[in-house]
């Protein structure tokens, strides 16, 4: 059975975990600027009283958390900060100490997988921190001052390795761009 606009969006907003574009959205769906707006409205109207919602801000929307559901967000957060990093997050954050500023599209591309979870938990953590992109419509993360003064170093260039580091993942890049395009 095929997905109705309404879901499309909601599907796209999750897995993106960052705001969105109507006009974004419409063209990669393929679909007018109107329709995009009218299954907003029925998407927020569909999703009223429950965990999720849409928040619209100008001509960007973004799934969010509902407010009723913050009491449990808050347990869950805390729960989630009394636990180590995981083996996956470690992975993320070293991505991000040794390779960004970095977005969150090349740090899915580098592992394979979506790192949406992962970088929200280091986010909430504070160990990175979430910076405009040059263009104001995407974001790279970096490791936040706190974090690199917590290590004992003044930057980052003075990480262990720092360099080898660099030019491994540089010709990985390099290697898997000639392999695949």
């Amino acid at each position: 059975m095929p997905l109705s606009l309404e879901s499309k969006i909601e599907a796209l907003l999750f897995w993106k975990a960052e705001p969105m574009s109507i006009k974004e959205i419409s063209k990669f769906l393929e679909v007018e600027v109107g329709d995009v707006e009218s299954s907003i409205e029925t998407l927020k109207a569909a999703l009223a009283g429950r965990g999720l919602g849409i928040v619209q801000n100008g001509g960007e929307i973004m799934l969010y958390t509902a407010p009723e559901a913050s009491e449990l967000i808050k347990k869950l957060t805390k729960e989630e900060l009394a636990r180590e990093v995981s083996k996956a997050g470690i992975e993320v954050l070293s991505l991000i100490i040794y390779r960004g500023p970095i977005s969150k599209k090349d740090i899915d591309y580098i592992r394979g997988v979506n790192s949406s979870y992962i970088i929200r938990n280091l986010l909430v953590r504070g160990l990175i921190e979430r910076v405009e992109n040059g263009d104001s419509r995407s974001f790279v993360y970096q490791p936040t001052f706190e974090f690199l003064a917590h290590l004992g170093v003044s930057k980052k260039e003075e990480l262990p390795d720092f360099e080898t580091v660099q030019k491994d993942i540089a010709a990985f890049m390099a290697n898997d761009i000639e392999k695949n395009g």
